[in-house]
């Protein structure tokens, strides 16, 4: 299998070099990588080009472009059968890409994705724990700072939605691989370091293209019942309902769609501690609104068995 991984970066020359340096360094090196530089205004462009001269090196003649449309340009330009879908600010472990790529290839076709258990800074040990004890099994998305995918598949899916721009294009994207009938497969034994803390990033941009990009995302891909539910469920959260942690009295289902995505653990909190985070979400939910046409356009509710609803 010839694998190209994929990195979209910006203003982060030290990470994206160790990023690269420990693909390199690893048992299994990818084939190929592509990284998508947007613009940055440090070093990135001149000591990636000087450091790692093998490295496909693309710079965005403006920084106004958002990480769908960065990391769309890697994927199509990758000529590998299999993409390694990597953030900037993730170093791999020795044997993490040759994990992966021995699951994928033991998979069947029907099998498109495989991702790869996340460490961050701030994780909860329960939550490190819950994901070792619970083993593999087929999610309903994937990690997007460590996911190894088929790339006739991303490419027969549409790749990520431009339109979301930034946040939760991992379960949009989801949502169509496996509405075309795909499965995509976590394992904890492929171990990747990222330097983001965990849950979801706080701050008024964040929560904004979160709320907004859900209901998108919602629009397109969940039966009509489900969105009024995920809005009652929203709107209490607002007023201080409930958070989206791990629980360790958590039922079956609840605790499946936690670990399934760390970047959205966290919403309440940040609900919370956001200024002005009422009118944020409010403002949101009307561009989405907005949106609603391209989203019905598109429409098509996902019926698969690995489907599951976040925990909104």
């Amino acid at each position: 299998m010839k694998i190209t991984a994929v990195i979209s970066t910006w203003n982060r020359c030290d990470d994206v070099l160790a990023n690269v340096a420990a693909l390199k360094a690893g048992s299994r090196p990818p084939d190929e990588i592509i990284v998508v530089d947007n613009a940055s205004s440090d070093d990135t462009a001149k000591r990636m080009a000087r450091e790692h001269r093998d490295v496909r090196l693309l710079v965005m003649s403006h920084d106004q472009a958002g990480a769908c449309e960065t990391f769309n340009i890697g994927f199509k330009l990758a000529r590998g059968d299999a993409i390694a879908i990597m953030d900037d600010d993730v170093v791999a472990t020795h044997d993490w890409l040759g994990t992966l790529e021995a699951a994928l290839l033991s998979e069947p076709p029907s099998t498109a994705m495989v991702s790869s258990r996340v460490i961050e800074p701030g994780m909860p040990e329960s939550y490190q724990q819950a994901e070792v004890e619970r083993g593999r099994y087929y999610a309903s998305t994937f990690r997007g700072c460590g996911t190894l995918a088929r790339r006739h598949v991303m490419e027969r899916a549409g790749w990520y939605d431009e339109r979301l721009f930034i946040y939760g294009n991992e379960r949009e994207l989801s949502a169509r691989v496996l509405g075309l009938g795909y499965r995509i497969l976590q394992i904890p034994d492929a171990v990747i370091h990222h330097g983001t803390p965990f849950g979801m990033k706080a701050g008024k941009r964040s929560l904004y293209y979160h709320v907004r990009n859900f209901w998108i995302y919602a629009f397109k891909h969940c039966r009509w019942s489900d969105v009024f539910a995920m809005a009652l469920r929203l709107l209490r959260k607002s007023r201080g309902g409930a958070d989206s942690t791990v629980r360790t009295d958590a039922t079956g289902s609840e605790r499946e769609g936690e670990l399934e995505a760390t970047g959205t653990v966290g919403l309440a909190q940040s609900m919370r501690d956001t200024p002005g985070a009422r009118g944020i979400v409010i403002k949101a939910s009307l561009n989405a609104l907005l949106n609603l046409p391209y989203c019905l356009a598109r429409r098509e509710v996902v019926h698969a068995p690995d489907f599951r609803l976040p925990g909104v």
